[in-house]
């Protein structure tokens, strides 16, 4: 895992499309703004892991 340390205002850019920008951050929340092109799928990890965990809750 890369770690970075941005302040607001900055930005990460992840290949060609999708940049990153650090919009607000206090001690115990960063807000992120994410551009990138429709196609690409963004989601937070938490509703990803719901998502498996009700499949699997679902098959049983």
């Amino acid at each position: 895992m890369l770690v970075l340390t941005r302040r607001p205002g900055e930005k990460i850019v992840i290949g060609d499309s999708v940049t990153l920008t650090v919009v607000e951050a206090h001690r115990d929340a960063v807000r992120i703004g994410i551009e990138a092109p429709r196609d690409v799928k963004i989601q937070r990890a938490e509703l990803l892991d719901d998502e498996v965990e009700g499949g699997q809750q679902t098959a049983r």
